[in-house]
């Protein structure tokens, strides 16, 4: 897959091109539907399947205190469009300049001049241009002047009620991981390098991977089964799979002002991953965070968190 950093890059317009525009945050079942529509039409056509994005996030450029905190990281969200099948994307950075691009002009300039698709599908909510003026009725009526068809892709639903981030990550603040994934198809993860924390969990026989974490959400205080994998060179090598338990709060039996952090206990594994990228997906939520009277207690809890974790990854 080609990633171009803004359309001012792309060195010339892709004939026969299929595109899809929006900010895709989470890459949740929706917007794989479009995506899925995209990729399969430009097969028909024999042209790349594009998708334009921005980045940052618009609001974190406009409304900073009122951006939404972000499911993927650009480097996840990128790796999940190459797995749709996605041939080009491009990766407009947002600036406020830019926010000052007029509807039309963005259209004409840079959607039909830089960019030259035959067909364009965005989901029903796109907006674009300055001060988000620019909407579906705009881009219908200039896209068959300037040479490109438009369809408008209608929300999905899963329970009845609309797919969209925002659903995503309230259940995230819930602790439904596994309704969340549902909507994600797939489960919801989190990157980060592990750093070195003070190895309590050493002393009392759970030693824990501390995630220094990449991504903007954590699911809700609480303990979680899923898995831990490593994404950089090293032993085990990048690939590796492991299942884990792991704990996302302020650990409250030792101290009372911790940060909240994520830590995974890896199930039957011996080795020091210090220092090393990974990734830990959440898919059960087991319990939610408790202070213990003692340690002897939280290592009690801890063991059956493990077993609890061990028969819910094998079911």
């Amino acid at each position: 897959m080609r990633v171009v950093e803004g359309s001012a890059a792309l060195g010339g317009p892709l004939p026969g091109s299929v595109l899809t525009a929006g900010n895709f945050d989470g890459l949740h079942v929706g917007h794989r539907a479009i995506m899925d529509t995209v990729t399969s039409r430009a097969r028909a056509l024999g042209g790349p399947a594009v998708v334009y994005t921005f980045e940052p996030h618009p609001r974190k450029v406009l409304q900073p205190d009122r951006a939404p905190r972000l499911l993927t990281t650009l480097e996840q969200k990128l790796e999940l469009l190459e797995a749709r099948g996605v041939d080009v994307v491009i990766v407009e950075p947002f600036t406020l300049e830019f926010a000052q691009v007029p509807p039309e002009r963005f259209v004409r300039e840079i959607l039909h001049e830089r960019i030259g698709p035959s067909e364009v599908y965005v989901g029903y909510d796109f907006r674009y241009g300055r001060d988000r003026e620019g909407s579906m009725r705009t881009l219908t009526e200039l896209g068959p002047h300037l040479g490109f068809a438009v369809t408008i892709i209608p929300e999905v639903t899963v329970g009845e009620r609309d797919v969209n981030s925002t659903r995503i990550r309230e259940l995230l603040e819930d602790g439904q991981v596994a309704e969340a994934a549902l909507l994600l198809e797939r489960p919801y993860t989190v990157r980060g390098a592990v750093r070195v924390g003070d190895r309590r969990g050493r002393t009392i026989g759970f030693p824990t991977l501390n995630l220094d974490a990449e991504n903007e959400i954590l699911p809700a205080r609480g303990v979680y089964a899923g898995h831990v994998r490593f994404l950089d060179e090293g032993k085990p090598p990048a690939g590796t799979t492991w299942p884990a338990v792991t704990n996302v709060g302020k650990r409250p039996t030792f101290k009372k002002d911790d940060p909240v952090l994520a830590e995974a206990h890896l199930l039957d594994w011996e080795g020091d991953a210090y220092g090393r990228r990974v990734e830990i997906t959440f898919e059960h939520h087991l319990r939610a965070e408790r202070k213990f009277e003692d340690v002897d207690a939280l290592r009690a809890q801890i063991g059956r968190d493990a077993d609890a974790a061990r028969e819910a990854l094998s079911a």
